[in-house]
Protein backbone atom coordinates (compact mmCIF):
# COMPACT_ATOMS: atom_id res chain seq x y z
CA UNK A 1 0.00 0.00 0.00
CA UNK A 2 1.54 3.18 -1.05
CA UNK A 3 0.59 6.56 0.89
CA UNK A 4 1.98 10.21 -1.24
CA UNK A 5 2.65 12.69 0.79
CA UNK A 6 2.58 15.80 -0.86
CA UNK A 7 3.98 18.92 1.12
CA UNK A 8 6.63 21.91 0.17
CA UNK A 9 7.38 21.99 3.51
CA UNK A 10 10.45 19.22 3.04
CA UNK A 11 11.27 19.16 7.01
CA UNK A 12 7.95 18.25 7.76
CA UNK A 13 7.79 15.86 5.09
CA UNK A 14 10.58 13.58 5.93
CA UNK A 15 9.45 13.04 9.68
CA UNK A 16 5.97 12.07 8.20
CA UNK A 17 7.69 9.54 6.06
CA UNK A 18 9.73 8.63 8.58
CA UNK A 19 6.65 8.40 10.94
CA UNK A 20 4.35 6.47 8.24
CA UNK A 21 7.35 3.95 7.58
CA UNK A 22 7.29 3.15 11.50
CA UNK A 23 3.90 1.70 11.22
CA UNK A 24 4.51 -0.14 8.34
CA UNK A 25 3.19 2.24 5.15
CA UNK A 26 4.80 2.59 1.94
CA UNK A 27 5.63 6.24 1.41
CA UNK A 28 6.35 8.39 -2.16
CA UNK A 29 6.78 12.34 -1.42
CA UNK A 30 6.68 14.96 -3.73
CA UNK A 31 7.44 19.48 -2.51
CA UNK A 32 5.10 20.52 -5.49
CA UNK A 33 1.78 19.85 -7.55
CA UNK A 34 3.80 18.89 -11.13
CA UNK A 35 5.76 15.86 -9.31
CA UNK A 36 2.73 15.19 -7.01
CA UNK A 37 0.55 14.77 -10.70
CA UNK A 38 3.55 12.70 -12.36
CA UNK A 39 4.18 10.34 -9.37
CA UNK A 40 0.16 10.01 -9.04
CA UNK A 41 0.11 8.35 -12.40
CA UNK A 42 3.57 6.70 -12.44
CA UNK A 43 3.20 4.98 -8.42
CA UNK A 44 -1.23 4.72 -8.30
CA UNK A 45 -0.92 5.75 -4.34
CA UNK A 46 -3.66 3.86 -2.40
CA UNK A 47 -3.73 7.33 -0.52
CA UNK A 48 -3.03 10.82 -1.10
CA UNK A 49 -1.92 13.43 1.95
CA UNK A 50 -2.50 16.60 0.62
CA UNK A 51 -1.53 20.28 2.26
CA UNK A 52 -3.30 22.90 0.95
CA UNK A 53 -0.71 25.52 0.67
CA UNK A 54 1.88 24.28 -2.24
CA UNK A 55 2.91 27.51 -3.46
CA UNK A 56 2.01 28.91 -7.01
CA UNK A 57 -0.08 25.50 -7.35
CA UNK A 58 -2.19 25.43 -4.56
CA UNK A 59 -3.34 21.80 -3.11
CA UNK A 60 -7.00 22.70 -4.46
CA UNK A 61 -6.11 22.86 -8.18
CA UNK A 62 -3.78 19.33 -7.33
CA UNK A 63 -7.07 18.10 -5.81
CA UNK A 64 -9.52 18.61 -8.62
CA UNK A 65 -6.18 17.36 -11.09
CA UNK A 66 -6.55 14.07 -8.91
CA UNK A 67 -10.43 14.14 -8.73
CA UNK A 68 -10.00 14.04 -12.39
CA UNK A 69 -7.87 10.32 -12.27
CA UNK A 70 -10.09 8.77 -9.79
CA UNK A 71 -11.44 7.82 -6.55
CA UNK A 72 -8.47 7.34 -4.86
CA UNK A 73 -9.09 8.76 -0.82
CA UNK A 74 -7.30 12.17 -0.54
CA UNK A 75 -6.85 13.20 3.17
CA UNK A 76 -5.98 17.67 2.83
CA UNK A 77 -3.76 18.71 5.69
CA UNK A 78 -5.03 22.57 6.81
CA UNK A 79 -4.13 25.38 9.03
CA UNK A 80 -5.41 25.44 12.16
CA UNK A 81 -8.43 27.69 12.33
CA UNK A 82 -8.98 28.10 8.56
CA UNK A 83 -12.55 26.83 8.27
CA UNK A 84 -12.89 27.95 4.28
CA UNK A 85 -9.91 25.81 3.65
CA UNK A 86 -11.81 22.76 5.09
CA UNK A 87 -14.78 23.56 3.58
CA UNK A 88 -13.29 24.08 0.07
CA UNK A 89 -11.09 21.08 0.26
CA UNK A 90 -14.50 18.83 1.02
CA UNK A 91 -16.46 20.56 -1.85
CA UNK A 92 -14.14 19.60 -4.43
CA UNK A 93 -13.82 16.06 -3.21
CA UNK A 94 -11.38 15.35 -0.65
CA UNK A 95 -12.21 12.68 1.78
CA UNK A 96 -11.18 13.75 4.87
CA UNK A 97 -9.06 16.23 6.63
CA UNK A 98 -6.77 17.07 9.20
CA UNK A 99 -5.56 20.34 11.24
CA UNK A 100 -2.32 21.31 11.63
CA UNK A 101 -0.95 20.59 14.00
CA UNK A 102 -1.64 16.88 14.17
CA UNK A 103 0.03 14.29 16.14
CA UNK A 104 1.53 11.35 13.33
CA UNK A 105 -0.58 8.45 15.02
CA UNK A 106 -3.78 10.29 14.11
CA UNK A 107 -2.78 10.46 11.01
CA UNK A 108 -1.40 7.00 10.44
CA UNK A 109 -4.72 5.88 12.10
CA UNK A 110 -6.80 8.30 9.56
CA UNK A 111 -4.40 6.92 6.57
CA UNK A 112 -5.44 3.27 7.32
CA UNK A 113 -9.24 4.22 7.98
CA UNK A 114 -9.19 5.33 4.01
CA UNK A 115 -7.29 2.18 3.08
CA UNK A 116 -10.14 -0.23 4.75
CA UNK A 117 -12.60 2.00 2.41
CA UNK A 118 -10.12 1.72 -0.25
CA UNK A 119 -10.58 -1.85 -0.13
CA UNK A 120 -14.16 -1.49 0.24
CA UNK A 121 -14.17 -2.91 3.74
CA UNK A 122 -17.18 -2.77 5.59
CA UNK A 123 -17.33 -5.58 7.90
CA UNK A 124 -19.88 -4.70 10.31
CA UNK A 125 -22.40 -5.15 6.96
CA UNK A 126 -20.94 -8.29 5.28
CA UNK A 127 -23.92 -10.55 6.25
CA UNK A 128 -26.63 -7.98 4.98
CA UNK A 129 -28.00 -7.43 1.98
CA UNK A 130 -25.85 -6.74 -0.78
CA UNK A 131 -28.26 -4.23 -3.21
CA UNK A 132 -30.35 -1.51 -1.92
CA UNK A 133 -32.79 -0.37 -3.78
CA UNK A 134 -34.29 3.19 -2.20
CA UNK A 135 -36.96 4.97 -4.50
CA UNK A 136 -35.26 5.56 -8.06
CA UNK A 137 -31.50 4.85 -6.18
CA UNK A 138 -29.89 1.80 -6.46
CA UNK A 139 -26.94 0.75 -4.98
CA UNK A 140 -25.19 -2.97 -5.76
CA UNK A 141 -21.85 -3.19 -2.89
CA UNK A 142 -20.36 -6.56 -4.39
CA UNK A 143 -19.74 -4.09 -7.57
CA UNK A 144 -19.18 -0.88 -6.21
CA UNK A 145 -22.08 0.65 -8.49
CA UNK A 146 -24.62 3.25 -7.86
CA UNK A 147 -27.72 3.96 -10.09
CA UNK A 148 -30.40 6.81 -10.22
CA UNK A 149 -32.93 5.58 -12.75
CA UNK A 150 -31.09 3.14 -14.13
CA UNK A 151 -28.40 5.38 -14.90
CA UNK A 152 -24.89 5.12 -13.27
CA UNK A 153 -24.03 7.61 -11.07
CA UNK A 154 -19.66 8.13 -10.24
CA UNK A 155 -18.94 8.77 -6.94
CA UNK A 156 -15.99 8.76 -4.72
CA UNK A 157 -15.21 5.74 -2.02
CA UNK A 158 -16.60 8.12 0.83
CA UNK A 159 -19.40 9.30 -1.40
CA UNK A 160 -20.22 5.82 -1.97
CA UNK A 161 -20.04 4.68 2.04
CA UNK A 162 -21.91 7.24 3.15
CA UNK A 163 -24.65 6.51 0.94
CA UNK A 164 -25.01 2.89 1.54
CA UNK A 165 -24.87 3.79 5.25
CA UNK A 166 -27.73 5.86 5.15
CA UNK A 167 -29.23 3.44 2.67
CA UNK A 168 -29.02 0.52 5.78
CA UNK A 169 -31.10 2.70 7.94
CA UNK A 170 -33.28 4.27 4.49
CA UNK A 171 -36.46 6.50 6.61
CA UNK A 172 -34.70 6.82 9.68
CA UNK A 173 -32.48 9.68 11.12
CA UNK A 174 -28.82 8.65 11.13
CA UNK A 175 -27.01 11.06 14.14
CA UNK A 176 -24.32 12.65 12.60
CA UNK A 177 -21.63 10.89 15.22
CA UNK A 178 -22.92 7.40 13.81
CA UNK A 179 -21.72 8.62 10.27
CA UNK A 180 -18.51 9.31 11.58
CA UNK A 181 -18.36 6.27 13.16
CA UNK A 182 -19.08 4.19 10.11
CA UNK A 183 -17.97 6.25 7.30
CA UNK A 184 -14.56 7.76 8.56
CA UNK A 185 -13.77 5.68 11.43
CA UNK A 186 -13.92 8.20 13.87
CA UNK A 187 -16.39 10.19 16.18
CA UNK A 188 -14.69 13.53 16.83
CA UNK A 189 -17.80 16.20 17.16
CA UNK A 190 -15.77 18.70 16.16
CA UNK A 191 -15.20 16.93 12.00
CA UNK A 192 -19.24 17.23 11.59
CA UNK A 193 -18.81 19.55 8.58
CA UNK A 194 -17.17 16.20 6.67
CA UNK A 195 -20.45 15.03 7.11
CA UNK A 196 -22.57 17.77 6.20
CA UNK A 197 -19.96 18.93 2.93
CA UNK A 198 -20.25 15.36 1.66
CA UNK A 199 -24.27 15.55 2.23
CA UNK A 200 -24.04 18.34 0.23
CA UNK A 201 -21.89 16.71 -2.82
CA UNK A 202 -23.95 13.71 -3.11
CA UNK A 203 -27.25 15.81 -3.28
CA UNK A 204 -25.71 17.23 -6.45
CA UNK A 205 -25.30 14.03 -8.01
CA UNK A 206 -28.21 12.40 -6.99
CA UNK A 207 -31.32 15.38 -6.89
CA UNK A 208 -33.00 16.68 -9.40
CA UNK A 209 -32.83 20.04 -7.22
CA UNK A 210 -29.94 19.86 -4.81
CA UNK A 211 -31.62 23.47 -3.33
CA UNK A 212 -34.74 21.17 -2.55
CA UNK A 213 -33.66 17.68 -1.77
CA UNK A 214 -36.11 14.29 -2.11
CA UNK A 215 -33.73 11.98 -1.26
CA UNK A 216 -30.87 13.32 1.73
CA UNK A 217 -32.63 15.44 4.15
CA UNK A 218 -30.59 16.82 7.46
CA UNK A 219 -32.54 17.15 10.63
CA UNK A 220 -30.47 19.86 12.22
CA UNK A 221 -28.45 18.83 15.08
CA UNK A 222 -29.21 15.75 14.60
CA UNK A 223 -28.34 13.87 11.21
CA UNK A 224 -29.37 12.35 8.03
CA UNK A 225 -32.32 10.67 6.65
CA UNK A 226 -32.25 9.08 3.15
CA UNK A 227 -35.66 8.86 2.03
CA UNK A 228 -37.78 7.25 -0.92
CA UNK A 229 -39.13 8.71 -3.70
CA UNK A 230 -42.54 10.18 -2.61
CA UNK A 231 -41.34 12.06 -0.31
CA UNK A 232 -41.56 16.03 -0.62
CA UNK A 233 -38.88 18.23 -1.30
CA UNK A 234 -37.52 20.00 1.36
CA UNK A 235 -35.84 23.38 0.96
CA UNK A 236 -32.30 23.18 2.50
CA UNK A 237 -30.49 25.04 5.48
Amino acid sequence: MNVLLVDDDRELLELLRFALRRAGLDTIVAHDSPTALHLFDAEHPDVVVLDVNLGAWNGFELLQELRRGGDVPVIMLTAHGAEEDKIRGLELGADDYMTKPFSHRELVARIRAQLRRRGRDMPEQTTGPRVYDVGPLHLNVAEHVVKKDGQPVSLTVTEFRLLHALMLQAGTVVPTRTLLKRVWRHDDPGDSDVVRVTVHRLRRKLEDDPAHPRYLQTVPGVGVMLTAADAEPVPTT
